[in-house]
This record gives structure tokens, C-alpha cells and sequence, in this order.
């Protein structure tokens, strides 16, 4: 007979930094796949180019995939820090290319950028309470 030992669910402490990750991924993979079969549209309504919006597509997929991937380690400190510092960077790095001005963006595309600052910040600030967690 074998016997499993495993932890009371209650008692673990990185519960909401998996969680998190796990959400950010399931959700930013999925944009990433509307992205791919809206992406014409999408460039239309944003001022990007298809292949702008295909590639960022595409980066959202990998993206939620590899981040799936992470939350999944057995463990997850080191994942989180570097899945909140690369959320972190994405949403300096769209106020910054709002900033610059350098992409020609109609307004559907600043309030489309705006939205993934404040959800890629949303993200970090919910996998930062769950590192915090962490013992």
C-alpha cells in the first residue's frame, strides 16, 4: 500500500501567485487568439498594420503559454518575480509608446494600448500579493 502525502489546500501559501499566473496566462492567451483571427479588423479599428496586430497576437499566445508553463513549477518564486517584472515592463512600455507618439494609433487604439497598461499592471499588482504570500 502507498501512502500520498500531500498538503491541505488551505495550507498552502502560494495558492494566489499560481492563481494569478494562471489567470494572466488563460487570459492573455486567449486574447492572443482573437487577436489571430481579428487581427484585419482589429488593425482597422486600431491604426496598426495586420502584421503589427498578428505579431502581437502571436506574442500574447506564446506568451500566455509559456506563463501557463511557469505557474506551474514546483517552485514559483522565481517565475513570479520575473512574470510580474515582464507585466511591469509592458505596461511602462505602452505609456511610453503613447508618450512618444511613434505608432500612428486612432483613438480606439490609445484607449486599446491604455487598457492593456492597466490590465498588464492589474496582473502585477495580484502576482505581487501572491509573492508577498510566499513564506
Amino acid at each position: 500500500m502507498t501512502a500520498i502525502t500531500t498538503r491541505v489546500l488551505s495550507d498552502s501559501t502560494d495558492s494566489l501567485l499560481r492563481f494569478a499566473l494562471r489567470a494572466d496566462a488563460a487570459v492573455t492567451g486567449v486574447i492572443g487568439l482573437a487577436g489571430l483571427f481579428a487581427a484585419r479588423p482589429m488593425a482597422a479599428l486600431t491604426g496598426l498594420t495586420p502584421a503589427h496586430e498578428y505579431a502581437l497576437a502571436a506574442f500574447c499566445v506564446l506568451y500566455g503559454a509559456v506563463v501557463y508553463v511557469l505557474a506551474a513549477l514546483p517552485e514559483v518564486r522565481r517565475a513570479g518575480i520575473g512574470v510580474i517584472a515582464a507585466n511591469l515592463a509592458c505596461t511602462v512600455a505602452a505609456v511610453a509608446v503613447l508618450e512618444a507618439g511613434v505608432l500612428p494609433l486612432t483613438g480606439v487604439g490609445v484607449a486599446a494600448m491604455l487598457a492593456s497598461a492597466a490590465y498588464t499592471a492589474s496582473f502585477a499588482v495580484a502576482q505581487y500579493r501572491g509573492l508577498r504570500r510566499l513564506r
